[in-house]
């Protein structure tokens, strides 16, 4: 991690309250009903724009990793409501697990992603998609296999990161379609630099955004996105078995077809829990100037970060954060 000052201005260590903020407002599902019943429900809220071949984009998370989405879930989602779609992803940056198509192959098996087509986007190659209105970029680099899907359905493990604060939508598309040698490398890391993660803070939240807005214009109204608030650590599934443990309490599942909408809900959730509750992950979000994903994804048009937050346990009555997160308890590992 570099020492790299913050571009002045952008505030990615400052959060932004409600009240602040302007623009339309965006509609963000609810439920605290964290099952595979639950996530069925909220899907069905967001899904109707899905049509022609779906991708199902999701961290499948490094060997063992504790922390990633319940693969029944996934799996009862995807042979009830998607029974032709494949799961995607891309290989990593950094050697581990999902270094090269072989390695990655193996961790799926062993991370029990085996109910369903696994298409490695960048197994043969990248595709360059444009990116529109960027400072950092013109285009991006994506796994080839990215194209051949007619729609995106984005489904994330709400959750710390390392070098961008949270991971929310925005960086599981941002970083997660981008092929593994070109695309992540020009997020990552300054040309010429022997470190590989020299780009950091605002910078950084940037770059990975305006790869996002790659894959968003790509799919245009054929995209949705559902965020899971669960086994929330401050590290990403990325670190797999060596995550710092969870502390956070778990809230719910959030859905929208607002991108920018969506990750904000999330983060206003941990903001709304108590101080002891929160305090580890906003620390993360702060210090990484995380916050800059939010603020940029407004900037360059990608949705909004007003919304009426829906209760779909209620009869899809609007619910404040704090009603939302009220009945939050402590979390507890599982035995």
């Amino acid at each position: 991690m570099s020492n790299q000052k913050p571009i002045s201005g952008t505030g990615g260590d400052h959060y932004i309250p409600y009240a602040q903020r302007t623009g339309a407002e965006a509609i963000v599902y609810f439920t605290k009903d964290l099952s595979a019943e639950g996530l069925r429900r909220i899907f069905s809220r967001v899904n109707k724009s899905l049509t022609g071949k779906i991708g199902v984009k999701l961290h499948t998370g490094e060997p063992h990793g504790p922390n990633i989405l319940p693969r029944p879930w996934v799996e009862a989602l995807i042979k009830n409501d998607l029974p032709d779609a494949s799961i995607v992803e891309t290989n990593t940056y950094y050697e581990g697990g999902r270094y090269t198509t072989e390695q990655h192959r193996k961790t799926l098996e062993v991370n029990g992603w085996t109910f369903c087509p696994v298409d490695i986007l960048d197994e043969n190659g990248t595709v360059a998609l444009p990116v529109k209105g960027g400072k950092w970029f013109t285009e991006m680099h994506m796994g080839k296999n990215l194209v051949n899907y007619d729609s995106l359905f984005v489904l994330t493990h709400f959750k710390g990161h390392t070098q961008g604060g949270f991971g929310g939508s925005n960086k599981n598309i941002g970083i997660g379609c981008a092929d593994g040698r070109i695309g992540k490398a020009m997020i990552h890391t300054t040309p010429g630099s022997d470190d590989m993660w020299d780009i950091a803070t605002e910078e950084f939240m940037e770059r990975m955004t305006e790869s996002a807005k790659a894959v968003i214009d790509h799919f245009g109204e054929h995209i949705c996105f559902v965020n899971v608030l669960r086994n929330m650590s401050v590290s990403c599934d990325c670190e797999g078995v060596d995550a710092a443990p969870v502390v956070t309490p778990n809230i719910g599942i959030l859905a929208s077809t607002d991108i920018l909408a969506i990750d904000q809900a999330s983060v206003d959730l941990v903001y709304a829990l108590k101080e002891n509750d929160h305090k580890d992950l906003v620390e993360r979000m702060e210090s990484r100037h995380g916050l800059r994903q939010l603020t940029y994804m407004k900037e360059l048009h990608m949705g909004n970060d007003r919304y009426h937050l829906v209760d779909i346990d209620h009869d899809d009555q609007e619910i404040s954060l704090q009603d939302a997160v009220k009945d939050v308890v402590p979390f507890q590992p599982a035995k």
